[in-house]
Protein backbone atom coordinates (compact mmCIF):
# COMPACT_ATOMS: atom_id res chain seq x y z
CA UNK A 1 0.00 0.00 0.00
CA UNK A 2 2.51 2.22 1.14
CA UNK A 3 4.18 1.84 -2.25
CA UNK A 4 1.49 2.58 -4.57
CA UNK A 5 0.82 5.61 -1.95
CA UNK A 6 4.44 6.72 -2.82
CA UNK A 7 4.18 6.49 -6.66
CA UNK A 8 0.52 8.50 -6.86
CA UNK A 9 2.46 11.20 -4.73
CA UNK A 10 4.93 11.21 -6.88
CA UNK A 11 2.78 11.43 -9.86
CA UNK A 12 1.37 14.03 -8.03
CA UNK A 13 4.62 16.01 -7.94
CA UNK A 14 6.28 15.12 -11.06
CA UNK A 15 3.79 15.77 -13.66
CA UNK A 16 5.76 18.71 -14.92
CA UNK A 17 4.94 22.11 -16.11
CA UNK A 18 4.27 20.04 -19.78
CA UNK A 19 0.89 20.49 -19.05
CA UNK A 20 0.80 24.25 -19.33
CA UNK A 21 3.87 24.65 -21.76
CA UNK A 22 2.84 26.77 -24.67
CA UNK A 23 -0.46 27.19 -23.63
CA UNK A 24 -1.31 30.46 -25.10
CA UNK A 25 -1.22 28.67 -28.38
CA UNK A 26 -4.21 27.45 -27.98
CA UNK A 27 -6.23 30.41 -25.56
CA UNK A 28 -8.27 31.22 -29.34
CA UNK A 29 -9.35 27.48 -29.45
CA UNK A 30 -10.96 26.71 -26.04
CA UNK A 31 -14.64 27.63 -26.88
CA UNK A 32 -14.61 25.58 -30.48
CA UNK A 33 -15.25 22.27 -28.64
CA UNK A 34 -17.55 20.98 -26.20
CA UNK A 35 -15.79 18.92 -23.97
CA UNK A 36 -17.35 15.72 -22.29
CA UNK A 37 -17.16 16.57 -18.31
CA UNK A 38 -19.68 14.43 -16.06
CA UNK A 39 -17.20 15.49 -12.97
CA UNK A 40 -17.72 18.93 -13.71
CA UNK A 41 -18.67 19.59 -10.32
CA UNK A 42 -15.89 17.27 -8.86
CA UNK A 43 -13.39 19.32 -11.02
CA UNK A 44 -14.48 22.90 -9.79
CA UNK A 45 -13.62 21.86 -6.56
CA UNK A 46 -10.69 20.38 -7.09
CA UNK A 47 -9.24 23.31 -9.55
CA UNK A 48 -10.15 25.92 -6.77
CA UNK A 49 -7.80 23.73 -4.35
CA UNK A 50 -4.93 23.69 -6.62
CA UNK A 51 -5.48 27.37 -7.35
CA UNK A 52 -4.96 27.32 -3.28
CA UNK A 53 -2.18 25.27 -3.32
CA UNK A 54 -0.70 27.53 -5.52
CA UNK A 55 -1.50 30.85 -4.72
CA UNK A 56 -0.35 29.98 -0.98
CA UNK A 57 2.17 27.90 -1.21
CA UNK A 58 3.56 26.90 -4.89
CA UNK A 59 3.71 30.66 -5.81
CA UNK A 60 5.55 31.87 -2.96
CA UNK A 61 8.15 29.18 -2.89
CA UNK A 62 8.53 29.72 -6.40
CA UNK A 63 9.33 33.37 -6.23
CA UNK A 64 11.78 32.86 -3.47
CA UNK A 65 13.57 30.45 -4.99
CA UNK A 66 13.81 32.46 -8.05
CA UNK A 67 15.14 35.52 -6.06
CA UNK A 68 18.27 33.45 -4.24
CA UNK A 69 18.83 31.20 -7.95
CA UNK A 70 20.79 33.21 -10.67
CA UNK A 71 18.93 32.64 -13.88
CA UNK A 72 21.78 30.50 -15.25
CA UNK A 73 21.82 27.83 -12.65
CA UNK A 74 18.02 27.44 -13.16
CA UNK A 75 18.13 26.99 -17.06
CA UNK A 76 21.32 24.55 -16.24
CA UNK A 77 18.85 22.35 -13.95
CA UNK A 78 16.08 22.78 -16.50
CA UNK A 79 18.39 21.06 -18.93
CA UNK A 80 19.28 18.39 -16.34
CA UNK A 81 16.18 17.31 -15.47
CA UNK A 82 15.01 17.57 -19.02
CA UNK A 83 17.83 15.24 -19.86
CA UNK A 84 17.00 12.70 -17.80
CA UNK A 85 13.85 12.12 -19.15
CA UNK A 86 15.25 10.53 -22.33
CA UNK A 87 14.11 7.15 -21.59
CA UNK A 88 10.61 8.05 -21.76
CA UNK A 89 10.83 9.97 -24.93
CA UNK A 90 13.18 6.91 -26.52
CA UNK A 91 10.66 4.19 -25.75
CA UNK A 92 7.75 6.78 -26.60
CA UNK A 93 9.18 7.47 -29.86
CA UNK A 94 9.71 3.60 -30.55
CA UNK A 95 6.48 3.07 -29.65
CA UNK A 96 4.49 5.05 -31.94
CA UNK A 97 7.33 4.23 -34.78
CA UNK A 98 8.83 7.52 -35.38
CA UNK A 99 12.51 5.30 -35.10
CA UNK A 100 14.09 9.02 -36.52
CA UNK A 101 13.34 11.15 -33.38
CA UNK A 102 14.08 7.61 -31.37
CA UNK A 103 17.40 8.63 -33.11
CA UNK A 104 17.53 12.41 -32.58
CA UNK A 105 17.00 11.87 -29.01
CA UNK A 106 19.54 8.87 -28.43
CA UNK A 107 22.24 11.32 -29.73
CA UNK A 108 20.90 14.59 -27.94
CA UNK A 109 21.02 12.66 -25.08
CA UNK A 110 24.91 11.60 -25.49
CA UNK A 111 25.80 14.82 -26.24
CA UNK A 112 24.35 16.71 -23.92
CA UNK A 113 25.09 14.23 -20.83
CA UNK A 114 28.65 14.47 -22.29
CA UNK A 115 30.11 17.50 -23.35
CA UNK A 116 26.81 19.04 -22.37
CA UNK A 117 28.26 18.17 -18.83
CA UNK A 118 26.00 15.51 -17.63
CA UNK A 119 22.81 17.45 -19.49
CA UNK A 120 23.37 20.61 -17.29
CA UNK A 121 23.75 22.42 -20.84
CA UNK A 122 21.26 21.76 -23.97
CA UNK A 123 24.60 21.65 -26.51
CA UNK A 124 22.11 19.55 -28.72
CA UNK A 125 19.95 22.20 -29.12
CA UNK A 126 22.71 25.16 -29.00
CA UNK A 127 25.56 23.93 -31.08
CA UNK A 128 24.23 21.24 -32.76
CA UNK A 129 20.50 21.48 -33.81
CA UNK A 130 19.11 18.30 -33.21
CA UNK A 131 15.61 18.74 -32.26
CA UNK A 132 13.42 17.43 -29.15
CA UNK A 133 10.74 15.30 -29.57
CA UNK A 134 8.81 14.85 -26.29
CA UNK A 135 6.21 11.86 -25.78
CA UNK A 136 5.04 10.67 -23.33
CA UNK A 137 2.90 7.40 -22.44
CA UNK A 138 -0.79 9.14 -23.16
CA UNK A 139 0.42 10.72 -26.44
CA UNK A 140 1.67 6.78 -27.56
CA UNK A 141 -1.79 5.61 -26.22
CA UNK A 142 -3.90 8.27 -28.14
CA UNK A 143 -1.40 7.87 -30.82
CA UNK A 144 -2.86 4.70 -31.51
CA UNK A 145 -6.65 5.58 -30.88
CA UNK A 146 -7.10 5.28 -27.22
CA UNK A 147 -9.49 7.97 -26.48
CA UNK A 148 -9.13 10.81 -24.29
CA UNK A 149 -12.15 9.28 -22.06
CA UNK A 150 -13.58 12.42 -19.82
CA UNK A 151 -11.79 15.52 -18.03
CA UNK A 152 -10.05 15.15 -14.05
CA UNK A 153 -8.64 17.45 -11.96
CA UNK A 154 -6.00 15.39 -9.52
CA UNK A 155 -5.00 17.22 -6.57
CA UNK A 156 -1.64 19.34 -7.03
CA UNK A 157 -1.49 17.07 -10.64
CA UNK A 158 -4.26 19.55 -12.44
CA UNK A 159 -5.56 18.89 -15.37
CA UNK A 160 -6.09 15.59 -16.74
CA UNK A 161 -7.97 12.71 -18.64
CA UNK A 162 -8.97 9.23 -18.30
CA UNK A 163 -6.36 8.30 -20.82
CA UNK A 164 -3.48 10.69 -19.63
CA UNK A 165 -4.17 9.56 -16.01
CA UNK A 166 -3.29 5.67 -17.03
CA UNK A 167 -0.30 6.75 -19.02
CA UNK A 168 1.25 8.81 -16.08
CA UNK A 169 2.20 5.14 -15.05
CA UNK A 170 4.37 4.63 -17.92
CA UNK A 171 5.64 7.95 -17.33
CA UNK A 172 6.94 6.66 -13.73
CA UNK A 173 8.76 4.02 -14.11
CA UNK A 174 10.15 5.63 -17.23
CA UNK A 175 11.35 8.47 -15.12
CA UNK A 176 15.17 7.48 -13.34
CA UNK A 177 14.23 9.60 -10.42
CA UNK A 178 11.16 7.02 -9.33
CA UNK A 179 13.96 4.49 -8.76
CA UNK A 180 15.94 6.47 -5.82
CA UNK A 181 15.05 3.90 -2.73
CA UNK A 182 13.78 6.28 -0.56
CA UNK A 183 10.51 7.44 -2.21
CA UNK A 184 10.58 10.81 -0.11
CA UNK A 185 13.84 11.84 -1.36
CA UNK A 186 12.85 10.89 -4.93
CA UNK A 187 9.54 13.09 -4.48
CA UNK A 188 12.26 15.88 -3.05
CA UNK A 189 14.17 15.69 -6.21
CA UNK A 190 10.82 15.78 -8.21
CA UNK A 191 9.38 18.70 -6.36
CA UNK A 192 12.37 20.81 -6.77
CA UNK A 193 11.86 20.26 -10.72
CA UNK A 194 8.62 21.31 -10.61
CA UNK A 195 9.75 24.54 -8.45
CA UNK A 196 12.25 25.50 -10.87
CA UNK A 197 10.34 25.29 -13.67
CA UNK A 198 8.18 27.34 -12.94
CA UNK A 199 10.48 30.05 -10.95
CA UNK A 200 11.52 30.73 -14.07
CA UNK A 201 8.32 31.95 -16.32
CA UNK A 202 5.72 31.38 -13.83
CA UNK A 203 3.66 30.09 -16.32
CA UNK A 204 0.50 28.94 -14.37
CA UNK A 205 0.58 33.11 -13.35
CA UNK A 206 0.68 34.09 -16.68
CA UNK A 207 -2.44 31.26 -17.77
CA UNK A 208 -4.89 32.91 -14.79
CA UNK A 209 -4.16 35.99 -15.29
CA UNK A 210 -6.88 37.11 -17.46
CA UNK A 211 -9.41 34.03 -16.46
CA UNK A 212 -12.71 35.06 -16.13
CA UNK A 213 -13.66 31.43 -15.24
CA UNK A 214 -10.28 29.30 -14.79
CA UNK A 215 -11.68 25.66 -14.71
CA UNK A 216 -13.07 25.78 -18.17
CA UNK A 217 -10.01 27.94 -19.58
CA UNK A 218 -7.33 25.31 -17.85
CA UNK A 219 -9.59 22.00 -18.77
CA UNK A 220 -10.58 23.30 -22.61
CA UNK A 221 -6.80 24.34 -23.04
CA UNK A 222 -5.49 21.00 -21.74
CA UNK A 223 -7.40 19.10 -23.94
CA UNK A 224 -6.68 21.13 -26.77
CA UNK A 225 -3.22 21.24 -26.59
CA UNK A 226 -3.08 17.12 -25.97
CA UNK A 227 -5.14 16.43 -29.02
CA UNK A 228 -2.42 18.77 -30.93
CA UNK A 229 0.52 17.32 -29.58
CA UNK A 230 -1.25 13.41 -30.33
CA UNK A 231 -1.43 14.17 -33.67
CA UNK A 232 2.09 15.79 -34.49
Amino acid sequence: MKFWLSILLTITIAFSDSSFDNFSEFEDEFNKKTVFDPLGGYNRVMTNINDAFYDYLMYPIAVGYDYVMPDPIQGAFKDFFYNLLYPMRLINNILQGKFQNSLDETKRFLINSTIGFAGFSDTATNHFNISRHDEDFGQTLGHWGVGSGFHIVWPILGPSNIRDSFGLVGDYFTHPVSYIDDKWTSMGVKAVEKVNNESIDFQYKKIKKNAVDLYPLLRDGYEQRRNYLIKE
